[in-house]
């Protein structure tokens, strides 16, 4: 006989759908119906990053990609599927790019600690690090020199989002489309605004 496996998770299920419904009767007929998110989020997989909860936002109001060290890399088709889809077809207005302190990620390609796929996905970071390794270099504390290399990450990838041709379509046809960097912290629970918001291609330039 099969044993019922995470019993728990499912009851947990059953009692938060019907939180939901005793607080808001409809609440899943609209979720049924369309998703028209404003917001895409792409961050880090690490699982005490919460995207709907830090922001506070409902589901259906955030569309989100994640994957380790919040990357935004041009040659990959999953997150530049998910990013057509939510330029092209969603319309969002804002693009958050969201890593956050302490990304193990980050740390692992900082540290030269990876290998075979994971090795090879966590290269972009080892590149930011190379053209920043100065800067990174007359920072002594290793924990403030690994955040510094997350906010430098987050800056890469807004470059990346920035440089797609999917947001400069959208520029090039007047849509409304704000990209932005942030870093959260897991010792605050606060997200740290790096001002490196891009909102057309006139922005791009500033970014270095």
């Amino acid at each position: 006989m099969a044993v019922n496996m995470l019993d728990h998770l499912k009851a947990r299920n059953r009692a938060w759908a019907g939180r939901m419904v005793s607080e808001d009767e409809d609440f899943f007929r609209r979720l049924e119906s369309r998703q028209v998110p404003e917001y895409l989020w792409i961050g880090c997989s690490d699982s005490r990053v919460l995207p709907n909860e830090i922001i506070s936002l409902a589901p259906g109001e955030l569309f989100v990609h994640r994957n380790v060290a919040n990357l935004a890399p041009p040659q990959d088709a999953n997150y530049r599927s998910v990013l057509q889809y939510a330029v092209d077809e969603l319309k969002v207005k804002h693009i958050l790019v969201v890593g956050h302190y302490g990304c193990g990620g980050v740390a692992a390609a900082a540290e030269g600690k990876t290998a075979g796929a994971i090795d090879h996905w966590l290269h972009p970071v080892r590149e930011v690090k190379e053209q920043h390794q100065a800067e990174l270099d007359d920072i002594q504390n290793k924990s403030d020199r690994l955040d510094r290399l997350c906010e430098l990450n987050v800056v890469s990838q807004v470059r990346n989002v920035a440089s797609d041709v999917f947001v400069r379509e959208a520029w090039k046809n007047g849509q409304v489309l704000n990209i932005h960097g942030w870093v959260y912290s897991l010792s605050t629970g606060l997200v740290n605004d790096l001002d490196v918001t891009v909102s057309g291609i006139e922005d791009f330039a500033r970014l270095g």
